[in-house]
């Protein structure tokens, strides 16, 4: 694995816009087709596959990764990348160069598409048997409220993963009382999709004694997707026949909802943000 161990963060961007350019009709095909609904695309064999395994073999064991468990989620997650090897930090930041970035933006149509460095939600995502994302919208902004969350990264990095072993992302296209679409979450895959105040998605219950592992990013820009977006947090919902948990969890987002109206930058800080040593 010499030659993996030898690539940087310029040498994975490099990587990632040949392969999207050899497919790049196809993908501007697949979100001009789902942008008016949740618009999205996938594309296959992002990165030679020995990388992509070795960029999974790097990935820390979840006692060094933070779980997040609640009746909204259950994953482990990571984001201060100076503590993990130094190759996934690079392929983390090899997604904002700005190669990368024009090449999305260019094919979404998006006029301005701006990376974040401090990984606000982003990073590195575990999951292993019985762990789950119920349905829910992203918070609509960055850490500091300026900017809108507009794309959503999601390289996916276990090899063999098969579509029965769960851990899926699913896009709530037509709303929650509805059937969802199913985006496999399998080896070598990079999904992006669009978020604003109708991207509802989820990710499916994990149901194999294995963990689905994943490199995420989130693109900002100064101008909302969607013209009816408007400020919220992380907005969480039940799946259709969790009527109970529902409830709760339309409790729990107005009562966060209304925090954050009082507190811009809410009650405590958000600890999912990778701290440099400027911050």
């Amino acid at each position: 694995m010499n030659s993996t161990l030898s690539l940087n963060r310029k040498d994975f961007a490099q990587l990632i816009v040949d392969r999207i350019v050899q497919d790049k009709d196809r993908i501007k095909k697949q979100y001009e087709a789902t942008k008016n609904q949740i618009g999205y695309f996938f594309i296959d064999d992002l990165l030679p596959p020995e990388i992509t395994e070795h960029i999974n073999n790097q990935f820390p064991s979840h006692d060094k990764m933070v779980q997040k468990k609640s009746i909204r989620e259950n994953k482990y997650i990571a984001v201060q990348m100076n503590q993990y090897p130094r190759v996934l930090e690079d392929l983390i930041f090899a997604f904002q160069d700005e190669r990368v970035v024009k090449i999305i933006k260019d094919l979404c149509e998006i006029e301005d598409l701006q990376p974040d460095e401090n990984l606000y939600a982003g990073g590195l995502s575990s999951m292993k048997q019985s762990q789950f994302l119920n349905p829910h919208l992203d918070n609509s902004h960055d850490k500091e409220r300026s900017r809108w969350r507009v794309l959503n990264l999601l390289f996916y990095v276990t090899p063999n993963w098969k579509d029965s072993n769960g851990g899926h992302l699913e896009i709530w296209p037509e709303g929650l009382e509805q059937h969802q679409t199913t985006l496999h979450s399998r080896f070598n895959r990079l999904i992006v999709m669009a978020t604003h105040d109708k991207s509802w998605h989820s990710v499916s219950p994990v149901v194999v004694n294995a963990s689905r592992n994943c490199v995420s990013n989130y693109y900002f820009s100064n101008t909302a997707l969607s013209s009816t977006d408007k400020f919220h947090v992380t907005t969480f919902r039940g799946r259709p026949h969790q009527k109970i948990r529902n409830q709760f969890l339309k409790i729990d987002s107005f009562l966060r909802m209304n925090l954050r109206k009082l507190f811009k930058k809410g009650v405590v800080k958000n600890p999912h943000v990778y701290k440099t040593k400027k911050d």
